[in-house]
């Protein structure tokens, strides 16, 4: 199968900065087994897979070991290429159909908006081995439908964190937010995330632990409307906005790298 490929960095103005995904299109439906050997072989984070569907677009996301059911930067990264080749006009919104419901996409100005599915964290007693993995004591914990949402004390705290990999990895869930308030003048929280379990130890940006982050600090800050700072390597800026239950996503795109797949 034949199929063209785009490399895009989300969540940031500047190449070789936030998260890169591969963007995977084909002409239509393609075999999960040939898109999961893709996703292993660009060995990103994510690389989402999309096609043509009616007067939407079907996307699939795959890490380099499973597929998973939601992903922000790559249907950010997905949106922005579908703009850049003119596959759809940038007055027009886009629709994903995906195994997490339709999300719809847009551009306002030079950011590209996302309507995504709130995913607020309902506290959890105090999970066995999880301050010890991270070396630092939560302050709070709690869980949503994927992931683990750790609050620890001071930003730096975060930023600083050097995880033990194999002590998280078998504690069940998708991945670990970890977070604080931020001392970042302009941004009202940072975190960083880490997922073992599905092949991704660190990922740059999470656009997906923002549905989760964005009610969680939007009820301690009694906010609507704030900036998360993800202190990775690589680090990225999302914006957030609180939408009954849903969050509006907000983020740049860079463009990388444009080929084609022959295999």
């Amino acid at each position: 199968m034949q199929a063209e490929l785009h490399l895009v960095d989300a969540f940031t103005r500047s190449a070789f900065r936030g998260n890169m995904a591969g963007i995977c299109i084909t002409d239509g439906p393609a075999d999960a087994a040939w898109m999961q050997q893709v996703a292993a072989e660009l060995k990103h984070c994510e690389t989402a897979f999309l096609f043509p569907e009616g007067e939407s677009w079907n996307l699939r996301w795959f890490t380099p070991a499973k597929e998973v059911d939601l992903c922000g930067h790559a249907t950010l990264a997905a949106a922005f290429v579908l703009y850049e080749t003119g596959r759809v006009r940038g007055d027009r919104p886009v629709t994903f159909s995906t195994v997490s419901g339709k999300l719809s996409a847009w551009k306002d100005g030079e950011w590209i908006c996302m309507d995504f599915p709130a995913e607020p964290p309902a506290e959890s007693m105090p999970i066995p081995g999880l301050g010890r993995a991270l070396g630092v004591e939560p302050l709070w914990t709690g869980r949503n439908r994927l992931d683990i949402l750790v609050e620890l004390p001071l930003a730096d705290d975060v930023c600083s964190l050097e995880p033990d990999m194999k002590a998280l990895s078998p504690i069940r869930a998708r991945g670990f937010i970890v977070t604080a308030a931020s001392d970042i003048p302009g941004t009202d929280f940072v975190s960083r995330f880490f997922a073992p379990s599905v092949g991704i130890p660190e990922d740059p940006v999470t656009g997906s632990a923002h549905c989760c982050l964005a009610p969680y600090w939007g009820e301690k800050l009694k906010k609507t409307e704030m900036t998360g700072f993800q202190c990775s390597t690589r680090g990225g800026s999302v914006r957030v906005k609180l939408a009954g239950d849903r969050v509006i996503l907000s983020g740049h795109a860079v463009h990388v790298l444009k080929g084609n797949i022959l295999v």
